[in-house]
């Protein structure tokens, strides 16, 4: 959604002017203006679905965020559904990513686009309500790690058909969050 710089003023005024007039109606002004500060107007459309805006691309960072917050939500899904002799297996194998794998969220400094586009999408959007209260800061690149992850991750998400992630499935994934020079030779 592009929306002029005057047109920003316009919704931020409208916004204290709900709040003053304790107006409730079906637009949010806690939401529109959490868009407006945090440079997520593309978020407007997607949480008013019925009002008809025109058409738009989410942007690639966006996207990304979406597959990373799909892949995690299914590794945590996956792994808390495993036994504890199958948590032990992935804990081993997928070393030093294996023991209660989690998502951290994406580097503070370096990516914090990605970082507020997923606080975004779990916080103003209530997506992904699983990562809801965590403050998606991982304290060190993660990007590169996570796409190598979904690239192992998309052509097993195809197979799925519902089901969770197996022990395997789950080591294959979070190995890839290792560098590539940083393995093991074996």
């Amino acid at each position: 959604m592009k929306i002029t710089d005057g047109e920003k003023l316009i919704l931020l005024m409208l916004s204290e002017l709900y709040d003053k007039l304790e107006v409730n109606g079906e637009i949010e002004p806690d939401f529109i203006r959490s868009a407006i500060f945090s440079d997520n107007m593309w978020g407007i459309p997607w949480k008013y679905i019925g009002i008809p805006f025109e058409k738009q691309d989410t942007p690639e960072t966006v996207k990304e965020v979406l597959d990373i917050l799909d892949m995690w939500s299914f590794i945590e899904r996956s792994y808390e559904s495993l036994s504890d002799d199958e948590k032990s297996f992935v804990e081993k194998e997928a070393e030093p990513f294996g023991k209660n794998p989690r998502f951290l969220g994406f580097h503070g400094n370096n990516e914090s686009d990605y970082m507020g586009a997923a606080s975004f999408i779990v916080n103003d959007l209530e997506r992904f309500e699983e990562f809801k209260g965590r403050d998606f800061n991982s304290h060190c690149a993660s990007i590169k790690g996570y796409s190598r992850m979904l690239s192992v991750f998309k052509p097993m998400l195809e197979d799925l058909n519902f089901q969770p992630l197996s022990a395997q499935n789950l080591v294959d994934i979070l190995k890839e969050r290792i560098h590539p020079d940083n393995r093991d030779k074996a």
